[in-house]
Protein backbone atom coordinates (compact mmCIF):
# COMPACT_ATOMS: atom_id res chain seq x y z
CA UNK A 1 0.00 0.00 0.00
CA UNK A 2 1.06 3.59 -0.59
CA UNK A 3 0.25 6.31 1.91
CA UNK A 4 -1.97 9.11 0.61
CA UNK A 5 -1.55 11.58 3.47
CA UNK A 6 0.81 12.35 6.34
CA UNK A 7 0.03 14.33 9.45
CA UNK A 8 -0.67 13.91 13.14
CA UNK A 9 -3.54 13.32 15.54
CA UNK A 10 -3.91 16.07 18.15
CA UNK A 11 -5.02 14.21 21.29
CA UNK A 12 -5.04 16.94 23.91
CA UNK A 13 -1.37 17.85 24.38
CA UNK A 14 -0.31 14.50 22.89
CA UNK A 15 0.78 14.50 19.26
CA UNK A 16 0.52 11.22 17.31
CA UNK A 17 2.27 11.29 13.88
CA UNK A 18 0.51 9.03 11.36
CA UNK A 19 0.43 7.98 7.72
CA UNK A 20 -2.96 7.43 6.06
CA UNK A 21 -3.77 4.51 3.75
CA UNK A 22 -6.98 3.67 1.90
CA UNK A 23 -8.48 0.70 3.75
CA UNK A 24 -10.74 -0.66 1.01
CA UNK A 25 -10.53 -1.41 -2.71
CA UNK A 26 -12.98 -2.05 -5.52
CA UNK A 27 -12.77 -5.58 -6.99
CA UNK A 28 -15.38 -5.03 -9.71
CA UNK A 29 -14.26 -5.94 -13.23
CA UNK A 30 -13.83 -2.81 -15.35
CA UNK A 31 -15.25 -2.44 -18.86
CA UNK A 32 -14.65 0.02 -21.70
CA UNK A 33 -17.39 1.32 -23.96
CA UNK A 34 -16.89 0.26 -27.59
CA UNK A 35 -18.66 0.77 -30.90
CA UNK A 36 -20.92 -2.27 -31.42
CA UNK A 37 -20.31 -2.26 -35.20
CA UNK A 38 -16.51 -2.50 -35.21
CA UNK A 39 -15.35 -2.69 -31.58
CA UNK A 40 -13.71 0.73 -31.72
CA UNK A 41 -13.04 2.33 -28.33
CA UNK A 42 -15.41 5.17 -27.39
CA UNK A 43 -13.55 8.23 -26.16
CA UNK A 44 -14.85 11.46 -24.69
CA UNK A 45 -13.53 14.96 -25.21
CA UNK A 46 -14.06 18.15 -23.25
CA UNK A 47 -15.82 20.28 -25.84
CA UNK A 48 -17.00 23.85 -25.41
CA UNK A 49 -20.72 24.25 -26.16
CA UNK A 50 -20.10 27.78 -27.51
CA UNK A 51 -17.41 27.28 -30.16
CA UNK A 52 -17.54 23.48 -30.41
CA UNK A 53 -13.79 23.18 -29.91
CA UNK A 54 -11.98 20.75 -27.53
CA UNK A 55 -10.74 22.44 -24.36
CA UNK A 56 -7.53 21.61 -22.50
CA UNK A 57 -7.91 20.86 -18.80
CA UNK A 58 -5.65 23.80 -17.91
CA UNK A 59 -8.15 26.16 -19.59
CA UNK A 60 -11.13 24.96 -17.56
CA UNK A 61 -12.59 26.97 -14.67
CA UNK A 62 -15.46 26.01 -12.39
CA UNK A 63 -18.92 27.54 -12.39
CA UNK A 64 -21.71 27.58 -9.83
CA UNK A 65 -25.32 27.96 -10.84
CA UNK A 66 -27.82 29.12 -8.25
CA UNK A 67 -31.35 27.68 -8.04
CA UNK A 68 -32.53 30.89 -9.72
CA UNK A 69 -30.22 30.31 -12.68
CA UNK A 70 -27.49 32.86 -11.83
CA UNK A 71 -24.03 31.56 -12.70
CA UNK A 72 -20.72 32.43 -11.02
CA UNK A 73 -17.40 31.41 -12.60
CA UNK A 74 -14.49 30.95 -10.19
CA UNK A 75 -10.83 30.61 -11.15
CA UNK A 76 -7.97 28.93 -9.30
CA UNK A 77 -7.01 32.37 -8.00
CA UNK A 78 -10.46 32.74 -6.39
CA UNK A 79 -10.13 29.39 -4.65
CA UNK A 80 -6.64 30.28 -3.41
CA UNK A 81 -8.16 33.16 -1.40
CA UNK A 82 -10.26 30.78 0.69
CA UNK A 83 -8.97 29.61 4.08
CA UNK A 84 -6.33 26.93 3.62
CA UNK A 85 -8.12 23.60 3.75
CA UNK A 86 -5.08 21.33 3.43
CA UNK A 87 -4.26 20.99 7.13
CA UNK A 88 -1.97 18.19 8.27
CA UNK A 89 -3.53 17.75 11.67
CA UNK A 90 -6.40 15.56 12.87
CA UNK A 91 -7.80 17.27 15.96
CA UNK A 92 -9.90 15.17 18.34
CA UNK A 93 -13.18 17.02 18.99
CA UNK A 94 -14.81 14.67 21.50
CA UNK A 95 -15.32 11.00 22.42
CA UNK A 96 -18.77 9.47 21.90
CA UNK A 97 -20.36 6.02 22.30
CA UNK A 98 -20.08 4.14 19.02
CA UNK A 99 -23.74 3.10 19.06
CA UNK A 100 -24.77 6.75 18.87
CA UNK A 101 -23.38 7.12 15.34
CA UNK A 102 -25.96 6.12 12.75
CA UNK A 103 -24.29 3.70 10.28
CA UNK A 104 -25.80 5.69 7.39
CA UNK A 105 -23.28 8.43 8.17
CA UNK A 106 -20.21 6.24 7.54
CA UNK A 107 -18.54 6.96 4.22
CA UNK A 108 -14.93 5.79 3.54
CA UNK A 109 -12.37 3.99 5.71
CA UNK A 110 -8.63 4.63 6.10
CA UNK A 111 -5.87 2.84 8.03
CA UNK A 112 -3.53 4.94 10.15
CA UNK A 113 0.10 3.82 10.53
CA UNK A 114 2.37 5.28 13.24
CA UNK A 115 4.90 7.62 11.63
CA UNK A 116 7.51 7.90 14.38
CA UNK A 117 10.46 5.87 15.62
CA UNK A 118 8.74 5.37 18.99
CA UNK A 119 4.98 4.77 18.41
CA UNK A 120 4.21 4.83 22.12
CA UNK A 121 1.63 7.63 21.77
CA UNK A 122 -0.09 5.71 18.94
CA UNK A 123 -0.42 2.57 21.09
CA UNK A 124 -1.61 4.65 24.05
CA UNK A 125 -4.43 6.21 22.01
CA UNK A 126 -5.45 2.84 20.52
CA UNK A 127 -5.53 1.13 23.93
CA UNK A 128 -7.47 4.02 25.45
CA UNK A 129 -10.16 3.82 22.76
CA UNK A 130 -10.48 0.08 23.34
CA UNK A 131 -10.78 0.46 27.10
CA UNK A 132 -13.40 3.24 27.10
CA UNK A 133 -15.40 1.61 24.25
CA UNK A 134 -15.86 4.94 22.49
CA UNK A 135 -14.91 6.48 19.17
CA UNK A 136 -13.19 9.80 18.74
CA UNK A 137 -14.86 12.41 16.55
CA UNK A 138 -12.21 14.25 14.55
CA UNK A 139 -11.76 16.69 11.69
CA UNK A 140 -9.89 15.24 8.73
CA UNK A 141 -8.82 17.32 5.73
CA UNK A 142 -8.04 15.50 2.48
CA UNK A 143 -7.80 16.90 -1.05
CA UNK A 144 -8.86 20.38 0.07
CA UNK A 145 -12.04 19.11 1.67
CA UNK A 146 -12.59 19.01 5.43
CA UNK A 147 -14.57 16.03 6.66
CA UNK A 148 -16.00 14.89 9.95
CA UNK A 149 -14.64 11.45 10.83
CA UNK A 150 -14.79 8.74 13.47
CA UNK A 151 -11.53 7.37 14.86
CA UNK A 152 -11.73 3.84 16.22
CA UNK A 153 -9.60 0.70 16.66
CA UNK A 154 -9.63 -2.45 14.51
CA UNK A 155 -7.29 -5.32 15.36
CA UNK A 156 -4.97 -2.95 17.23
CA UNK A 157 -4.78 -0.50 14.31
CA UNK A 158 -6.36 2.96 14.31
CA UNK A 159 -9.02 3.31 11.62
CA UNK A 160 -10.40 6.61 10.39
CA UNK A 161 -13.91 6.52 8.91
CA UNK A 162 -15.14 9.69 7.27
CA UNK A 163 -18.71 10.68 8.06
CA UNK A 164 -21.31 12.48 6.01
CA UNK A 165 -22.35 15.86 7.31
CA UNK A 166 -25.86 15.72 8.82
CA UNK A 167 -27.34 17.79 6.00
CA UNK A 168 -26.00 15.30 3.44
CA UNK A 169 -28.43 12.62 4.63
CA UNK A 170 -31.79 13.03 2.97
CA UNK A 171 -34.96 13.19 5.02
CA UNK A 172 -37.41 10.48 4.05
CA UNK A 173 -41.21 10.23 4.29
CA UNK A 174 -43.17 7.62 2.32
CA UNK A 175 -46.90 8.22 2.13
CA UNK A 176 -47.64 4.51 1.85
CA UNK A 177 -46.49 4.02 5.45
CA UNK A 178 -49.02 6.48 6.79
CA UNK A 179 -51.92 4.88 8.61
CA UNK A 180 -50.59 1.31 8.44
CA UNK A 181 -51.75 -0.75 11.42
CA UNK A 182 -49.36 -2.36 13.92
CA UNK A 183 -48.50 -6.08 13.40
CA UNK A 184 -50.47 -8.56 15.48
CA UNK A 185 -48.80 -10.31 18.44
CA UNK A 186 -48.92 -13.69 16.69
CA UNK A 187 -47.30 -12.24 13.57
CA UNK A 188 -44.51 -10.71 15.64
CA UNK A 189 -43.94 -13.98 17.49
CA UNK A 190 -43.62 -15.97 14.25
CA UNK A 191 -41.29 -13.37 12.77
CA UNK A 192 -39.10 -13.45 15.88
CA UNK A 193 -38.97 -17.26 15.72
CA UNK A 194 -37.79 -17.03 12.12
CA UNK A 195 -35.12 -14.54 13.16
CA UNK A 196 -33.90 -16.91 15.85
CA UNK A 197 -33.50 -19.78 13.36
CA UNK A 198 -31.34 -17.57 11.11
CA UNK A 199 -29.31 -15.95 13.89
CA UNK A 200 -25.56 -16.50 14.16
CA UNK A 201 -22.31 -14.58 14.68
CA UNK A 202 -21.24 -12.46 11.75
CA UNK A 203 -18.50 -14.02 9.61
CA UNK A 204 -17.81 -11.98 6.45
CA UNK A 205 -15.79 -14.87 5.00
CA UNK A 206 -19.00 -16.81 4.46
CA UNK A 207 -20.17 -14.39 1.79
CA UNK A 208 -18.74 -13.96 -1.69
CA UNK A 209 -19.60 -11.80 -4.67
CA UNK A 210 -21.17 -14.47 -6.89
CA UNK A 211 -21.81 -12.02 -9.71
CA UNK A 212 -18.13 -11.05 -10.05
CA UNK A 213 -17.03 -14.71 -9.87
CA UNK A 214 -19.43 -15.75 -12.62
CA UNK A 215 -18.49 -12.74 -14.73
CA UNK A 216 -14.79 -13.61 -14.42
CA UNK A 217 -15.54 -17.24 -15.37
CA UNK A 218 -17.50 -16.06 -18.42
CA UNK A 219 -14.61 -13.88 -19.58
CA UNK A 220 -11.98 -16.57 -19.00
CA UNK A 221 -13.98 -19.12 -20.99
CA UNK A 222 -14.45 -16.70 -23.86
CA UNK A 223 -10.70 -16.01 -24.02
CA UNK A 224 -9.83 -19.70 -23.80
CA UNK A 225 -12.28 -20.67 -26.56
CA UNK A 226 -11.12 -17.94 -28.92
CA UNK A 227 -14.67 -17.03 -29.87
CA UNK A 228 -15.55 -14.25 -32.28
CA UNK A 229 -16.04 -11.93 -29.30
CA UNK A 230 -12.33 -12.06 -28.51
CA UNK A 231 -9.73 -9.81 -30.14
CA UNK A 232 -6.28 -11.18 -29.49
CA UNK A 233 -3.72 -8.80 -28.07
CA UNK A 234 -0.92 -7.97 -30.55
CA UNK A 235 2.44 -9.57 -29.89
CA UNK A 236 4.60 -7.36 -27.77
CA UNK A 237 7.33 -5.67 -29.78
CA UNK A 238 10.92 -5.88 -28.62
CA UNK A 239 11.50 -3.15 -26.06
CA UNK A 240 13.21 -0.12 -27.54
CA UNK A 241 16.03 1.55 -25.70
CA UNK A 242 15.19 5.06 -24.63
CA UNK A 243 17.22 8.04 -25.82
CA UNK A 244 19.38 8.13 -22.70
CA UNK A 245 20.36 4.48 -23.08
CA UNK A 246 21.06 4.93 -26.80
CA UNK A 247 23.30 7.92 -26.04
CA UNK A 248 25.12 5.90 -23.38
CA UNK A 249 25.69 2.98 -25.77
CA UNK A 250 26.96 5.36 -28.46
CA UNK A 251 29.32 7.01 -25.99
CA UNK A 252 30.67 3.62 -24.90
CA UNK A 253 31.14 2.58 -28.54
CA UNK A 254 33.09 5.76 -29.28
CA UNK A 255 35.19 5.14 -26.16
CA UNK A 256 36.01 1.61 -27.32
CA UNK A 257 36.93 2.84 -30.80
CA UNK A 258 39.12 5.55 -29.35
CA UNK A 259 40.89 3.10 -27.03
CA UNK A 260 41.40 0.73 -29.98
CA UNK A 261 43.06 3.47 -32.03
CA UNK A 262 45.35 4.31 -29.13
CA UNK A 263 46.27 0.64 -28.74
CA UNK A 264 47.04 0.37 -32.45
CA UNK A 265 49.36 3.37 -32.28
CA UNK A 266 51.09 2.02 -29.19
CA UNK A 267 51.77 -1.52 -30.59
CA UNK A 268 54.67 -0.62 -33.07
CA UNK A 269 56.58 1.03 -30.24
CA UNK A 270 57.75 -2.39 -28.91
CA UNK A 271 59.94 -3.47 -31.91
CA UNK A 272 61.38 0.04 -32.27
CA UNK A 273 64.59 -1.00 -30.45
CA UNK A 274 65.14 -3.86 -32.88
CA UNK A 275 64.74 -1.49 -35.78
CA UNK A 276 67.31 0.86 -34.32
CA UNK A 277 69.66 -2.10 -33.74
CA UNK A 278 69.24 -3.21 -37.33
CA UNK A 279 70.15 0.25 -38.49
CA UNK A 280 73.41 0.26 -36.48
CA UNK A 281 76.65 0.73 -38.45
CA UNK A 282 78.53 -2.39 -39.69
CA UNK A 283 81.58 -1.32 -37.70
CA UNK A 284 79.71 -1.40 -34.38
CA UNK A 285 78.20 -4.74 -35.31
CA UNK A 286 81.64 -6.14 -36.13
CA UNK A 287 83.03 -4.93 -32.81
CA UNK A 288 80.27 -6.74 -30.89
CA UNK A 289 80.58 -10.09 -32.70
CA UNK A 290 84.35 -10.79 -32.02
CA UNK A 291 83.85 -9.92 -28.39
CA UNK A 292 81.33 -12.74 -28.06
CA UNK A 293 83.69 -15.18 -29.81
CA UNK A 294 86.60 -14.13 -27.61
CA UNK A 295 84.57 -14.70 -24.55
CA UNK A 296 83.84 -18.25 -25.70
CA UNK A 297 87.48 -19.07 -26.67
CA UNK A 298 89.11 -17.69 -23.51
CA UNK A 299 88.36 -20.69 -21.35
CA UNK A 300 89.83 -23.11 -23.94
CA UNK A 301 93.26 -21.33 -23.89
CA UNK A 302 93.40 -21.46 -20.13
CA UNK A 303 92.56 -25.15 -20.32
CA UNK A 304 95.53 -25.79 -22.64
CA UNK A 305 97.92 -23.87 -20.41
CA UNK A 306 96.78 -25.85 -17.44
CA UNK A 307 97.43 -29.04 -19.38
Amino acid sequence: MRSIWKGSIAFGLVNVPVKVYTATEDHDIKFHQVHAADGGRIRYERVCTVDGQPVQYADIDRAYESPEGDRVILTDEDFSKLPAAEKHEIPVLQFVPSDQIDPILYEKSYYLEPDSTTPKAYVLLAKTLEEVDRVALVHFTLRQKTRLAALRVRDGVLVLQTLLWPDEVRAVAFDKLDGVGEPKAQELKMAETLVDTLSDDFDPGLYVDEYQLELKRLLDEAIASGSSKVTRAPEAAAPEMDAEVVDLVAALQRSLEASGRRAAKATPAAPAKATKAAKATPEKAAEKKPAKKAAKKAPSKQARKGA
